[in-house]
């Protein structure tokens, strides 16, 4: 799509108006809507009364669609807490498929690799418009080439809570993947064959939109006890199907330390200059990403909290099974926990008073009295590419093509003390650091620093961290000369080709408009 454009605050064009989503606003700065003085006027919906009932649940999921009130152009949501275990979005797209529904807005918190078959009902007109925080695979490539009709809209976690919250993605039906529940709607993540932890998201949808269809293969007899996620006066109709999807791929290797050398190097670093800053102290509080350089930065810090009888506040996000032990051995006070990253972290949340289900307007909405993330110590995070500016991309690959998510990135990296990047210098030969990332999700004014194996690049605003990292002794170098440093080796890779038509915005977690997705030619 073609659209009339405005320079943002960073550089970037991006639409003045989208049909169907109105006026947009260029992004002025991180901070720009969060001094005390934005108001906005939040949206608000006409609500059916339903007729009192003792029993919620459909006779089929065709059925309980039906219910719902689904109709063609409306919009669903979906929360991603089973990953690429998840069935449920294919199975509701179908039966709305089948009983000729089309033309829907999908909404959902998060699409992974499991969502490939989104591609399928984009292309048969069953979904037209997207709004998500993360697109994968078939999806991904599907947007990038341009077969959707309208722009997809990224948003971060923090910045989707905003949203729903404002009216400004009005969500019509939200179809709950619920791992145990009972016949009015009661349900719980922490429970059932396919448990995946907490419901932080879910939450979220159950309380804003028109309608709410729990989808369970779990059905257990009233009242589900002892923990309730989400309670029944949320819920509209309950679909009972012989599998919600498959626990065990809700992992998928995230949450395993590294042993790959370059990237036990990064986390060394990473935690090196963590440590020179002086924030791990009795009552700080921390966030990692799973996986690689970042879980490995978390058992440095780990040890290093052991050995000096440290006790932090808390941790939050995405939790692993290394989070919830690191509660356990008395490390933190409390979890607060949005999603849960593996089968320990259930366990953990179900047993642990001090695990707690935090939904996500909770942990990153900007707009609202308090989140989470505002009170955040230090936070470590990847990245697909950084630029010269520290922009950070986590969204489109090395070809252009979207392959990743906003998530909690620009939300934690906003509020925390100090936003670490751990990203390897190169990948499969291609550098990591670029005079201009791709696609922008996290702007540089916010990033501290960006480590990788062969040094750290500390943003020119943080005067008072360089000198700390330098009287620590650590590899600090500019950051224009760790690229031509990694450069001397990639070479500079050409840069993919890019058609003027807008395939997608990425709306910075305020409502504002940072970047521009456009089509790979």
């Amino acid at each position: 799509m073609k659209l009339d454009c405005v320079t943002n605050s960073i550089g970037r064009r991006v639409p003045r108006e989208i049909p169907g989503l109105g006026v947009l606003a260029p992004y002025a700065g991180a901070y720009s809507r969060l001094d005390g003085s934005y108001v906005y006027t939040p949206k608000t919906f006409p609500r059916r009364v339903p007729a009192p009932t003792t029993d919620k649940v459909a006779p089929s999921l065709a059925a309980a669609i039906e219910r719902s009130g689904l109709e063609s152009g409306m919009t669903v949501s979906f929360h991603h807490h089973l990953r690429n275990g998840d069935t449920v979005v294919e199975q509701v797209l179908a039966a709305a498929e089948a009983l000729g529904i089309r033309n829907l807005t999908l909404a959902p918190s998060s699409l992974g690799d499991e969502a490939d078959c989104v591609a399928g009902f984009i292309r048969r007109g069953v979904v037209s418009r997207l709004h998500t925080s993360g697109v994968r695979g078939e999806v991904g490539k599907a947007i990038s080439r341009g077969e959707i009709e309208a722009p997809v809209v990224i948003r971060s976690h923090g910045g989707r809570a905003r949203a729903v919250e404002e009216g400004s993605l009005r969500i019509d039906v939200a179809f709950l993947a619920a791992p145990a529940c009972d016949r009015l709607g009661n349900m719980t993540g922490s429970a059932g064959k396919t448990a995946c932890g907490s419901l932080g998201y879910a939450i979220h949808d159950a309380r804003y939109a028109g309608r709410v269809v729990a989808v369970t293969d779990n059905l257990v007899p009233y009242p589900l006890a002892p923990r309730i996620s989400i309670p029944q006066y949320l819920v509209d109709h309950v679909a009972v199907v012989d599998s919600i999807g498959d626990p065990s791929k809700i992992a998928t290797g995230a949450t395993r330390i590294s042993r790959d050398p370059v990237q036990l190097r990064i986390a060394e670093l990473a935690f090196g200059l963590i440590k020179s800053t002086g924030y791990l102290k009795d009552g700080c509080s921390f966030q990692t990403g799973g996986g690689g350089p970042s879980l490995a930065a978390a058992r440095y810090v780990r040890d290093y909290m052991k050995e000096k009888g440290i006790r932090g506040s808390y941790c939050i996000g995405g939790i692993t099974g290394f989070m919830a032990e690191m509660l356990k051995e008395g490390l933190f006070e409390a979890l607060f926990d949005v999603q849960s990253f593996d089968a320990a972290v259930t366990s953990s949340m179900a047993d642990n008073p001090r695990h707690m289900e935090a939904d996500v307007s909770c942990y990153a909405n900007p707009l609202n009295k308090g989140c989470l993330v505002n009170d955040l110590d230090v936070v470590v995070l990847a990245a697909l590419d950084t630029d010269v500016d520290f922009n950070v991309d986590v969204l489109t690959g090395h070809d252009g093509v979207l392959r990743g998510a906003s998530g909690g990135h620009s939300d934690t990296a906003a509020g925390a003390k100090l936003a670490v990047i751990t990203v390897p210098s190169m990948r499969n030969g291609v550098p990591s650091i670029r005079n201009r990332v791709q696609t922008v999700v996290t702007p540089g004014e916010t990033i501290d620093a960006i480590v990788t194996e062969r040094g750290i690049a500390i943003n020119p605003r943080r005067e008072d961290l360089a000198a700390a990292a330098r009287a620590a002794g650590l590899p600090i170098k500019d950051i224009r000369d760790l690229k031509a440093e990694i450069e001397r080796v990639t070479g500079v890779p050409d840069e993919v080709e890019f058609a003027d038509d807008i395939v997608g915005i990425v709306e910075y977690r305020d409502g504002t408009i940072i970047d521009s997705i456009r089509r790979v030619v």
